[in-house]
């Protein structure tokens, strides 16, 4: 059997593959040792996951390869899941770490070379040539970078609220909907864990209002600067300027991408929300 794991900052996907058919798809928390404690991470490999592996009657000593992919998959972390995963499964199972960028190249582009983003809770981007990454914009997390992102999305919607740069009625209808005050959201962010999820919920309230020429325009602008930002050394180097995109806010928010980089002189290529399908896709002939 083998396990392929696509781990956010928000949800897990942990799909058990055997024969070519897929056995089960079980759902935990997302997992990013970059911004969660050890503990936190702990508790979500070798308890949640474990949890709803036994409700399904799944046999985790049958897995004897794990292909893992992970966001805050960075050198200095990937030990850490490596243990975690030492613990709950066969001590002979073949693991591989990969970042959440590995995993959207292999489920955009397979074998073929291609420009490669993600655009979920958080942002990421690559220049692949087919078997690696040849260039990386670093992404610098939702503080210092992650353009595109969910959460600096919400930090745009957050803004043009609390500073009166959208109509009354559109901030009044954030605060009714979201029952927040500014001082729920400075704790949220501040003094909470995972506040880069907290944000990225708060985008919620662009897809209800996308109708709102004054809201889709701020979706427009996350979108732009994500491609100013991130994307404008990868066609420097003679890169195709073709968008292919994975994650939640690329999925919902296509039309306004497709606008973003129609108007930078981009097109857009293939968009998945989730990278798991297509994972499954690159894995086929190693089943």
């Amino acid at each position: 059997m083998i396990l392929i794991v696509d781990s956010g900052s928000t949800k897990t996907d942990w799909c058990f593959v055997s024969h070519k058919h897929t056995t089960h798809i079980i759902h935990t928390k997302g997992i990013n040792p970059v911004v969660q404690s050890q503990e936190e991470v702990r508790q979500t490999i070798e308890v949640d996951m474990e949890v709803e592996a036994r409700q399904k009657a799944i046999n985790l000593n049958d897995v004897d390869q794990i292909h893992y992919y992970g966001a805050g998959c960075v050198a200095d972390k990937t030990h850490i899941i490596g243990q975690m995963l030492r613990n709950v499964f066969h001590k002979n199972a073949a693991i591989t770490i990969e970042s959440d960028i590995m995993a959207a190249c292999h489920a955009l582009c397979g074998n073929k070379e291609g420009l490669v983003c993600i655009l979920g809770t958080g942002s990421n981007s690559c220049l692949y040539d087919g078997q690696k990454m040849t260039l990386h914009t670093p992404p610098l997390g939702f503080i210092l970078g992650d353009e595109g992102s969910g959460a600096a999305l919400g930090k745009l919607i957050v803004n043009a609220v609390f500073k009166g740069l959208l109509s009354q009625q559109l901030c009044n209808s954030f605060k009714e909907e979201t029952q927040l005050e500014l001082s729920d959201i400075i704790n949220n962010v501040y003094r909470q864990p995972a506040p880069n999820r907290f944000l990225a919920s708060l985008s919620q309230f662009a897809a209800r209002h996308i109708d709102n020429p004054d809201i889709e325009q701020l979706v427009i602008m996350n979108f732009e600067q994500f491609i100013n930002k991130n994307l404008r050394q990868y066609i420097s180097s003679g890169a195709t300027p073709v968008i292919n995109a994975i994650g939640s806010i690329a999925h919902y928010y296509s039309i306004q991408l497709h606008k973003a980089a129609k108007i930078n002189g981009y097109t857009v290529g293939k968009i998945l929300k989730s990278p798991i399908n297509g994972l499954l896709e690159y894995y086929k002939m190693t089943l």
